[in-house]
């Protein structure tokens, strides 16, 4: 397109380029429709007008007015700059309105026969990022909560998460639904139910089940956090083992590690973890990963710390042949934060070593000259402390080691 100037009310305040759809908002100004959403809808962006600087209402933003007269003279000065190399910019489909969508969603409740059909719909509608909004203020989100919930037909099910998955429901809806009296349980159940469902269900489907129940639990209170059923963190590690052999699924990993390390922190879900089988295959997925899937790591090292602060997830450390030595190998060649959580779980594992067998298993293993190299090189100032506390605690041993190089052992902390 040769350089030409193009009349400053037909660009827009946010992008400054050429309105393809413009609309006003309630304080009176006009801007390009996907520019004013992603600015009213951006979690960061205050509720104001950016010109102004007014308020704009949750109601107000979910109203946006096409500017017909401003699109149609648009349209007329690209035709008459066609001869530039202007492009017509092409008549904007209307999003649609919130109580369209109210209604469709109202007949399906009152007539259960007509779900499938407004699943489909909402499918559809969904599909233009512009309406998303719309479908959660016409109550969207517990509508398709409840579909999942009642789990009358496994199809529809598979239809409403994948339209919530689209939604990317906010943490106040999503708090909505974990505390939503009379179907919370159920939700999380058909959640689960959906995991068991291996023979059945798409690959899709059990990543979309991972993320929902991820962002639940995000947001749940401790009490909902401590009543985690058995069924889930078997049906959690079930599906973890499988995808490990799955390079393509490292997304769902980390979601599946994300959802441990928020429902570990209490202690009854760390034993509920550890007889899922938990750290035998955390631990075998750091013998799988490579050390330059940094995110990775951390978050097993993570989870891993976390079960290894109960007795029954230690025991279960020790008993795997590789479970110290991949511990260990991890440490400086990941990340700080990597190498942080790994000499946590040696901290805990050689605080409570029962037996002299564990404490020379960590020298054969490689454990203590880690702990000292930790000590000889750049990294974190807690992770050193943490080292220098593991090696003053069995000192005697260590020393005497003859796993121990005489060029670590010079860096061994005296007691």
């Amino acid at each position: 397109m040769e350089e030409i100037e193009v009349p400053s009310h037909f660009l827009c305040p946010i992008s400054l380029q050429l309105m393809k759809d413009p609309v006003t908002i309630s304080t009176g100004i006009t801007y390009d429709r996907d520019s004013i959403e992603r600015w009213l809808f951006s979690a960061s962006a205050a509720s104001c007008c950016p010109v102004t600087k007014l308020p704009i209402s949750a109601t107000d933003r979910l109203h946006l007015i096409p500017n017909h007269n401003l699109r149609r003279l648009i349209q007329s000065w690209c035709i008459l700059n066609s001869s530039h190399g202007v492009e017509r910019i092409p008549t904007p489909k209307s999003p649609v309105d919130v109580s369209q969508i109210s209604k469709l969603i109202a007949e399906a409740k009152r007539h259960p026969s007509s779900r499938k059909k407004c699943l489909q719909r909402l499918k559809s509608i969904v599909e233009d990022h512009r309406n998303r909004k719309h479908v959660e203020a016409a109550g969207g989100v517990l509508f398709l909560a409840l579909v999942i919930a009642k789990r009358e037909d496994m199809g529809d099910v598979r239809d409403a998460l994948m339209i919530l998955h689209q939604l990317e429901p906010s943490d106040s809806e999503l708090r909505s639904l974990i505390n939503e009296k009379n179907h919370k349980d159920q939700i999380i159940d058909s959640l689960i139910h959906v995991l068991g469902q291996r023979d059945q269900t798409s690959d899709q489907t059990y990543s979309m089940s991972i993320s929902l129940l991820h962002g639940l639990y995000r947001v749940a209170d401790p009490n909902q956090l401590i009543s985690a059923s058995q069924v889930l963190f078997t049906e959690l590690i079930t599906f973890m083992i499988n995808l490990r052999h799955i390079t393509a699924n490292k997304h769902d990993l980390k979601s599946c590690l994300k959802l441990l390390s928020e429902l570990n922190p209490w202690g009854r879900n760390r034993v509920k973890s550890v007889e899922a089988g938990a750290v035998i295959c955390i631990i075998d997925l750091l013998l799988d990963l490579e050390n330059n899937e940094r995110r990775l790591c951390e978050l097993a090292l993570n989870v891993l710390d976390q079960l290894c602060r109960c007795a029954e997830g230690r025991a279960e450390l020790v008993q795997h042949k590789a479970g110290i030595a991949v511990v260990a190998k991890k440490i400086l060649r990941v990340s700080n934060a990597a190498s942080d959580r790994a000499v946590k779980v040696l901290g805990s594992v050689a605080r409570n070593a029962g037996s002299g067998k564990v404490v020379a298993e960590m020298a054969e293993m490689g454990a203590v000259a880690k702990l000292c190299l930790v000590l000889q090189v750049e990294c974190g100032i807690k992770t050193k402390e943490r080292a220098k506390e593991i090696l003053r605690l069995h000192s005697r041993a260590w020393k005497r080691s003859p796993c121990l190089p005489a060029h670590l052992m010079i860096s061994y902390p005296s007691c």
